[in-house]
């Protein structure tokens, strides 16, 4: 899945969690269902610009939609 917006990236890691479950909080994806650092069932992008890179490794041009959001009208 791939998330646009205003921080994306850094709401996005908050949802997921920290990248060691026990320092995740109760709520996180991590915190809630990850019990290894090394075990990860999740990944986040922990920047813009490595974001960019991953979507283009896990994603075709073809994949991803653009969209207008009505509040922005």
């Amino acid at each position: 899945m791939v998330w646009v917006g205003t921080n994306a990236v850094k709401v996005g890691r908050v949802l997921v969690g920290e990248t060691d479950p026990l320092d995740s909080t109760p709520g996180s994806i991590r915190g809630d269902f990850c019990l290894e650092k090394g075990r990860n069932m999740i990944h986040a992008s922990d920047a813009v610009d490595s974001a960019e890179k991953e979507v283009a490794l896990w994603f075709n041009e073809s994949e991803l939609c653009c969209f207008e959001r009505s509040d922005d009208k």
